[in-house]
């Protein structure tokens, strides 16, 4: 199966480019290629350098391929429409400079949201006026990578943003262009969703562009959610945990792939806290060890 795993600093606990907790980006980056994995996304802008003539030979020296880009960002707040706008077009000209393929958007963790993730039937939603000024929003960004980059754009849905839950995924692909607007689907924010993304990656496989792999602990999962805890605090108790000990089957994961034909980067990704007790490295090569051990690459893949 044509598949090529990646990983992303986000595994390294690295969600904004200005945290003074983040790891150097040379040692994630390092880190990454001696996990075992054969791509590397990009990170918040401005983490990484911008300049090609120096994260180009930095990947190049440790066998990395810059896999794709991510722009986390409050999609659904207009205040801070400038400074989205830019950090696209900066994500944008890196990956496009770099012969990167993926953008991927998300609409960042709303206070009107985190504190009812995993929660769907208790979320806050949108009014229409705000709902299409939102979209309209993903829309232009999604048209600035397709049409202006040539990126392969998609949406990402994520606990604690507006594009999260089942209905307003399905509404957002139902309102959007798919020659601009494709799907990137990640594992553990699906089941913490309350959503099946096997068979949400069935239903959508022709719009299905790029997939995440992260999983959940069923038990962490199920106490959060009774207990009413908001997505920070389930993060912080072990919420996401490495691909082995989750409630997501990687086999039927890959056998899924395989039927619908996907090729190209699957990228893992396990949230940490920077500044925290655990060890990114050991679990990003953990999950690369488990996903050869399944049949999802190989030694030289």
């Amino acid at each position: 199966m044509p598949i090529k795993m990646a990983n992303a600093p986000c595994s390294w606990g690295v969600e904004f480019a200005d945290d003074p907790r983040n790891p150097p980006w040379a040692q994630v980056v390092k880190q990454c290629a001696q996990a075992g994995y054969s791509g590397i996304e990009l990170g918040p802008v401005g983490y990484m350098p911008e300049a090609p003539n120096v994260l180009t030979p930095a990947l190049e020296s440790v066998g990395l391929t810059l896999v794709g880009g991510v722009v986390f960002r409050p999609f659904h707040d207009p205040n801070g429409w400038p400074e989205l706008r830019d950090a696209a077009r900066r994500t944008c000209a890196v990956l496009s400079a770099l012969g990167a393929e993926h953008l991927v958007l998300i609409d960042s963790i709303s206070s009107r949201r985190a504190a009812t993730a995993g929660r769907p039937n208790e979320a806050d939603q949108m009014d229409e006026v705000d709902w299409s000024h939102f979209v309209e929003r993903i829309r232009t960004i999604a048209r600035m990578g397709s049409d202006e980059y040539g990126l392969t754009t998609s949406v990402h849905p994520h606990a604690g943003g507006f594009i999260d839950f089942l209905p307003e995924v399905e509404r957002l692909l139902d309102e959007t262009d798919p020659r601009q607007l494709r799907l990137c689907i990640d594992t553990g924010h699906c089941v913490y969703a309350g959503f099946d993304p096997l068979a949400f990656m069935v239903r959508h496989a022709d719009r299905l562009s790029y997939v995440h792999f992260k999983t959940t602990d069923p038990q962490v999962k199920a106490r959060v959610i009774k207990q009413r805890i908001g997505f920070y605090d389930a993060c912080a108790q072990g919420l996401f945990c490495d691909l082995s000990d989750g409630e997501i089957d990687f086999r039927s994961v890959r056998e899924l792939l395989e039927r619908i034909g996907y090729s190209g980067w699957c990228t893992v990704e396990q949230d940490c806290d920077p500044a925290g007790e655990t060890n990114p490295f050991a679990a990003a090569k953990a999950n690369r060890d488990y996903l050869e051990t399944i049949g999802f690459v190989s030694k030289e893949n």
